[in-house]
């Protein structure tokens, strides 16, 4: 069932006269929008990557895939049942996660028909206990009934490579490394190396040696 989230993004990307769950040979577009086709995304960019790559042959299409930054969490105390507790999840998230995404996303983004959007999303998300067939079912056995956007922070827009340059830091050292990245951005040496591997499968990044076992990196001319 579509979320109360996705319903609200739709209707953000809906301008006046757009057209709303269009059917496109054996697609169906959440928004069509002057000759633009906008597809929100909530799952893994990787479930609409094919659909993406055929699509832009012959369309220009905008991908939104809504980043949650902040989440409250609203327990029931059953499905469409009474509101038992509120409370702010502790995980936070940021825009670098959309490097999570983009890893199965580099064969089809860059693209010169693609425009890629990441609004910091901050929501309420409704669940209520799960009662699956599990003999012992664990405590924090969950379904999620509804997500609800509480505020769009702000929206980054990426169409080609040298935009996802403009998330990692301007002085790096020439050539840096996976560290110099992880240090520079107080970010894990694995999320850095993340970021390193998809700015380079991007061609935002080129290779251009090694220290010791770590590849140098250099940002494309």
């Amino acid at each position: 069932m579509e979320s109360s989230l996705h319903k609200q993004l739709k209707q953000l990307y809906a301008d006046d006269g757009a057209e709303i769950e269009w059917k496109l040979g054996k697609y169906r577009i959440d928004v069509v929008s002057d000759d633009e086709l906008i597809e929100i995304q909530h799952g893994s960019l990787a479930a609409i990557r094919d659909k993406v790559a055929d699509l832009t042959r012959n369309h220009r299409m905008l991908v939104v895939k809504p980043l949650v930054v902040r989440k409250r969490l609203v327990k029931l105390d059953a499905k469409g049942g009474r509101v038992v507790s509120r409370r702010l999840s502790p995980k936070k998230g940021d825009v670098l996660d959309l490097f999570d995404e983009l890893v199965y996303f580099t064969r089809v983004f860059p693209h010169p028909n693609l425009t890629l959007e990441t609004p910091l999303v901050e929501i309420e998300e409704w669940r209520y206990p799960g009662h699956g067939r599990r003999r012992r079912r664990r405590k924090n056995d969950q379904v999620v009934e509804d997500q609800k956007l509480l505020k769009l922070q702000t929206i980054h827009s990426f169409r080609t490579a040298a935009d996802l340059l403009r998330l990692i830091p301007a002085d790096l050292p020439t050539p840096f490394h996976t560290a110099h990245l992880a240090q520079a951005m107080g970010i894990s040496r694995t999320k850095a190396q993340q970021i390193a591997y998809c700015l380079r499968q991007t061609a935002a990044l080129q290779v251009c040696g090694k220290h010791v076992n770590a590849r140098l990196y250099r940002r494309s001319a």
